[in-house]
């Protein structure tokens, strides 16, 4: 069984058929799922779908690329978001200079507040990292008791190590399925397996054979596939041990997400 521990089905990918492709995760192998907010709109969203299917779980926050659209109360509205009992983190934040460089001290007060916001409340962090390493991790820095994953991770293995020093977790998506994909699994080969958590970015990221199509959990099956060749496991020990790496980050314990589903 797998644990999807980053997907937006809030996304209007899903609009036209959301509560089929939920309500047949199960039967398709995955059993728990992430579902992070990007705004306060979809963090209103990623919390509703959590309340009403049991595998799914919330994370809220504000991503980079919504800065723009931010109002005042917004984050104040994210932390009672955050108080709903299926709310696991504070996600998706972080750093993106890839559609815009020109608003980094903005984007980094933004991430260092809710970084402040997940401590406050003893939540983990999901973050987002594009293009904006250096500084994303010397902002990390400064929270040094605070955990999280590091979201379809990019970064450098020099980089990944000293993340994994801290106790930080890496995500790994479709693009590690992808020709191009020497660096990301040049890190994965270093991460140990108790830090490595599957993703799929649904619906964006599709990994080969599924690339050029809508992403949805089900796909992780070619993620944990490739994840295995590279750590010389088989599929299903991949996927046994990225269950409880995302259950320990996430503190989901076995009876809280089985609501009565075999």
């Amino acid at each position: 069984m797998f644990f999807d521990t980053h997907a937006h089905y809030d996304s209007g990918a899903f609009n036209a058929d959301r509560d089929a492709v939920l309500a047949e995760l199960p039967a398709r192998g995955v059993r728990l799922v992430v579902n992070p907010g990007c705004e306060l709109r979809s963090s209103e969203t990623a919390v509703s779908l959590a309340g009403r299917w049991p595998w799914v779980y919330a994370a809220v926050g504000i991503h980079p690329e919504d800065m723009a659209g931010m109002e005042d109360g917004d984050l104040a509205r994210i932390e009672a978001l955050a108080a709903h009992e299926k709310c696991v983190a504070i996600g998706e934040i972080g750093l993106d200079y890839y559609w815009d460089d020109t608003h980094k001290e903005e984007q980094k007060a933004l991430f260092a507040a809710q970084l402040e916001l997940a401590l406050r409340l003893g939540l983990p962090v999901i973050v987002h990292d594009r293009e904006a390493h250096g500084d994303c991790l010397d902002i990390v820095r400064r929270y040094p008791e605070l955990r999280g994953v590091f979201h379809c991770y990019s970064g450098s293995a020099e980089m990944a190590e000293e993340l994994l020093r801290r106790g930080w977790y890496l995500g790994f998506d479709g693009p590690i399925t992808y020709k191009n994909a020497r660096k990301a699994l040049e890190v994965l080969e270093i991460c140990p397996m108790d830090r490595i958590l599957i993703e799929t970015d649904s619906p964006y990221l599709s990994p080969v054979p599924m690339r050029g199509k809508r992403n949805d959990s089900g796909n992780l099956v070619y993620v944990a596939a490739k994840i295995a060749e590279i750590k010389g496991c088989t599929p299903e020990e991949a996927a046994a041990a990225t269950m409880e790496n995302g259950k320990r980050l996430f503190g989901i314990t076995e009876t809280e997400y089985t609501g009565g589903i075999q």
